[in-house]
């Protein structure tokens, strides 16, 4: 088990470093901020949804390990999703960090790359790190045009 979880650590760390799809995307019709208080994260999150398919995803910001491997994972996993299909994986995502696993030993085996953080759970004070992209994500699906705060009832 410490090996699977050397090696999960390893891929936020990467992703931490070489953060994917960083920068703002000149096409995005869709976009939202949030920010954690608590720990100082801050993104941008840019979308570019067609048909109701995200066609390109990308993000700003500044944050912890966490909360930028998070996003980073979190756009990598969009592109090309249908809006319902990104819904669905929020909740999915959620459910990984932020509740009891269902099964021993488990992370939901659809949810690929993004089971590093099945770990986040037994750290609740980074759950909101791990989270801040993804409620930043629904808040632009949904064309909110409030920043969303981790202070929020839900994030």
């Amino acid at each position: 088990m410490s090996d699977l979880r050397e090696l999960y650590q390893e891929i936020i760390l990467d992703h931490n470093r070489r953060p994917r799809n960083f920068g703002a995307l000149k096409t995005a019709n869709r976009r939202a901020e949030g920010n954690n208080p608590l720990c100082g994260d801050q993104i941008t999150l840019y979308l570019d949804v067609e048909d109701e398919v995200i066609r390109d995803v990308s993000f700003e910001g500044s944050g912890c390990a966490i909360s930028t491997a998070s996003a980073s994972l979190m756009t990598d996993t969009l592109k090309g999703k249908t809006v319902a299909e990104a819904r669905d994986l929020f909740a999915r995502f959620h459910g990984l960090v932020a509740e009891p696993p269902a099964a021993p030993g488990g992370a939901d085996p659809d949810l690929g790359k993004l089971a590093v953080f099945s770990g986040v759970r037994e750290y609740p004070m980074r759950v909101k790190c791990a989270t801040l992209a993804w409620h930043t994500m629904k808040a632009a699906l949904e064309s909110r045009d409030r920043p969303v705060t981790t202070d929020e009832e839900g994030a």
